[in-house]
C-alpha cells in the first residue's frame, strides 16, 4: 500500500464511517429484538453465542472500511474504479437491510433472500476490487466467510422455525 498523505486520512476515516453505519443502525433493532423474539426461537447446533457477533461484525466493518478506502483513493476517473464502488455500495445497503428483516420483521425466510443476494454483491465486489487492488480484493475475504457462515446460520434458523 502506497503511504498514506494527509488527505488520505479523511477519507480513511470516512471510509471506516460509512461501513460501521448499517452496523450501529442495525445494533438499535437488534437491541429490541435479541431479549424478546430471538432469545425464544429455535437455533442451530452451530449457533454462537450472542456476544461474539459484535466484535466480529465491529471488526468485518473496519476492514470493509480500509477496503473500501483503498479503492476509493484511486480515483472515480481511475477506469473500473466507479463500478466497483457501485457494487461495494449495493453489498453494503443489503447489509444493512439484513438486520431490519431478519430482526425488525422476525422473518428469518426474507432474511435468508437478502443474505444470499448480498453474499452474491460481496462476490462481485472483490472480483471488481481485484483489477484496481488486490489487497482491497482481499481483505473482502473474510467478510465473504462470514457472511457464508451467516447464510448458513440463517438457513438453518429458517428450517428450525418455518
Amino acid at each position: 500500500m502506497d503511504k498514506l498523505h494527509s488527505d488520505d486520512i479523511g477519507r480513511l476515516a470516512a471510509s471506516v464511517i460509512i461501513c460501521i453505519i448499517p452496523g450501529f443502525l442495525g445494533s438499535m433493532i437488534n437491541a429490541r429484538a435479541i431479549p424478546t423474539w430471538y432469545a425464544f426461537i429455535n437455533r442451530p447446533s452451530f449457533a454462537p453465542p450472542d456476544w461474539v457477533f459484535a466484535p466480529v461484525w465491529t471488526a468485518l466493518y473496519v476492514i470493509m472500511g480500509v477496503s473500501l478506502f483503498l479503492v476509493w483513493r484511486r480515483g472515480t476517473k481511475t477506469p473500473g474504479v466507479k463500478g466497483a464502488l457501485l457494487a461495494f455500495a449495493i453489498q453494503l445497503v443489503l447489509n444493512g437491510l439484513w438486520t431490519p428483516v431478519f430482526f425488525g420483521l422476525k422473518s428469518p425466510f426474507a432474511g435468508l433472500i437478502v443474505i444470499i443476494i448480498m453474499w452474491a454483491a460481496i462476490l462481485i465486489t472483490i472480483v471488481r476490487f481485484y483489477p484496481i487492488s488486490r489487497t482491497a480484493a482481499l481483505l473482502l475475504v473474510p467478510y465473504l466467510a462470514w457472511v457464508s457462515f451467516a447464510t448458513a446460520l440463517n438457513a438453518g434458523f429458517y428450517v428450525l422455525n418455518r
